[in-house]
């Protein structure tokens, strides 16, 4: 019996110095592109570690905004929104286009951007478009029932529903704020068992005590925790002890 297949992606990328640590237990990379951290150098070294470990290298577009690291909502045009995610996505792919082997995988939103669009159908549209102009046979990575993945899926683009394996999530299936203390799960072992219930049930338990129904295509853990590498290692062998091989979209034969 085949064993059922989800991808296990991180942020990285994001100068935390912990990628090469990260990468052997992950099958996905979302690589800052330079919006909230990151550079042509930056792009290109964990690019490269990616093609060593085998891991899928996606986009990380964000706003421009490095102060805040791109986690402040910005009241940009959809206009405005789909020309800083196309020129972030060229700028890697032309770091991308140096690199014998690597080539652009997926696109995730970061931060406030991912956020708006999961609620913002026009944020959520400006986004697949810039990634269908850029190539439309990249995967949008979105939040698991959101707008995101339904505007790229309106425009033909394959579509990633993503969970979160320590951020805690609200009733209406959206992430809890940041403002909020509890918004981060920092207890590893809280961590395990929400992606043990992803796996086993497609639910999440809210903050305010319901299970909640997602779809769980990929697991994410962000990588700018202290604690990332231990979580990376521990959730991944929570993940293959549930039965899973852990294998990026479009790689599970």
């Amino acid at each position: 019996m085949n064993k059922p297949h989800i991808d296990f992606n991180c942020d990285l990328g994001e100068g935390i110095g912990n990628d090469a640590a990260i990468l052997p237990f992950v099958s996905s990379a979302n690589i800052a592109t330079g919006g909230h951290a990151g550079d042509d150098i930056s792009m290109r070294e964990t690019m490269l570690l990616c093609l060593q470990h085998g891991v899928a290298i996606g986009a990380h577009p964000a706003y421009p905004d490095r102060e805040h690291f791109g986690r402040r909502e910005l009241q940009l045009a959809p206009a405005e929104i789909h020309a800083t995610v196309l020129a972030q996505l060229r700028r890697m792919a032309d770091v991308a286009g140096d690199i014998d082997g690597a080539r652009l995988h997926h696109v995730k939103p970061h931060g406030a951007l991912y956020n708006q669009a999961a609620r913002d159908p026009l944020i959520a549209e400006a986004i697949a478009r810039a990634v269908r102009d850029h190539d439309p046979r990249l995967r949008l990575v979105g939040l698991s029932g959101s707008a995101l993945p339904a505007a790229g899926q309106a425009i033909g683009l394959q579509v990633v529903h993503e969970v979160f394996a320590e951020r805690r999530y609200e009733d209406d299936g959206s992430l809890t704020p940041r403002r909020h203390a509890d918004a981060s799960i920092d207890d590893i072992e809280l961590a395990v068992q929400q992606v043990q219930r992803l796996l086993s049930d497609s639910q999440v338990l809210s903050r305010q005590g319901h299970l909640v129904d997602v779809v769980a295509d990929s697991v994410c853990l962000h990588g700018d925790r202290a604690d990332a590498v231990s979580f990376a290692q521990q959730l991944h062998a929570a993940i293959v002890g549930s039965g899973y091989v852990i294998s990026a979209i479009g790689a599970e034969h």
